[in-house]
């Protein structure tokens, strides 16, 4: 085919998918038995390295105190212990969530939801 020429053949293409929204926006879902491409979610991702570097200064004495390291980060304080408790997650649930390998309804607002402290329950619930 060149440049200009006029295209003689048309060619249908059918793509089985449905639309569902999830955490307020549209995704496209595929049918079952397709293979769908790992899908990170940036939210959470960001919200687990918030919780693991809000641990680290706690843990290295920067500041003494949540509700310290709270004010000097401007956030309120009850979403800064939700989202430290994010730094309890099973190591196998970190790295789902980082590869992006997470069951669909492993959202933030889920993850800041209260979950249990041992990480086989984690495990059962969240995988």
């Amino acid at each position: 085919m060149t440049l200009g020429a006029p295209i003689t053949d048309t060619v249908t293409l059918h793509v089985p998918f449905r639309v569902v929204k999830r955490g307020g926006r549209k995704e496209m879902q595929m049918p079952d038995g397709a293979v769908q491409p790992r899908r990170t979610e940036n939210t959470l991702i960001k919200a687990l390295a918030r919780a693991f570097r809000w641990k680290r200064m706690l843990e290295s004495g920067e500041y003494a105190t949540i509700a310290e390291l709270a004010d000097r980060e401007g956030i309120a304080l009850s979403y800064m212990t939700r989202v430290l408790r994010l730094s309890l997650l099973a190591p196998d649930i970190v790295e789902a969530i980082l590869d992006g390998r997470q069951r669909p309804e492993v959202t933030l607002a889920r993850m800041l939801e209260p979950f249990s402290m041992g990480w086989i329950e984690q495990l059962q619930n969240l995988t």
